[in-house]
């Protein structure tokens, strides 16, 4: 279908662009942990996975953007596949580089926070454009 295609393409345009930005932060982390904390040791294995893991989290979820872009999804839609894409890249990056164990009980408050975290920001998100929307159609009708 040459519409999906459009969208996968700017979904791998998007990903590639921002990508970069998950190791940047991985770095950053280190170096703090590293300036905070003489004692820590990273193994190389250990920075390579965060390194690759980051990496693959910013090309998801920058990608997974385009979601909103589908006119034929709808917003709920939309934002259920949104939500499907950063939970699964998140817990993904989170497990492989052991910041959370597979412990049924850690996975579970994970899941929690990030289910709380996404549900916050959404609906920021969503109260923006509300106002925002209603600002511009004041605009237009004045």
């Amino acid at each position: 279908n040459k519409i999906m295609n459009k969208y996968l393409k700017e979904f791998l345009h998007r990903g590639l662009i921002f990508g970069g930005f998950g190791p940047l932060v991985a770095g950053i982390v280190f170096l703090i942990i590293g300036l905070t904390n003489k004692e820590v040791m990273v193994l190389p294995y250990d920075m390579f996975m965060a390194i690759l893991s980051t990496y693959i989290l910013a090309f998801l979820v920058s990608g997974a953007s385009v979601f909103y872009q589908i006119e034929k999804f709808g917003f709920a839609k939309s934002s259920l596949l949104h939500f499907i894409v950063l939970y699964a890249a998140y817990t993904f990056c989170y497990l492989v580089n052991d910041w959370i164990s597979f412990a049924l009980t850690d996975y579970l408050i994970f899941t929690g926070i990030f289910i709380a975290g996404y549900l916050v920001i959404w609906l920021i998100v969503l109260l923006s454009i509300k106002a925002t929307e209603k600002k511009l159609n004041k605009k237009i009708n004045n």
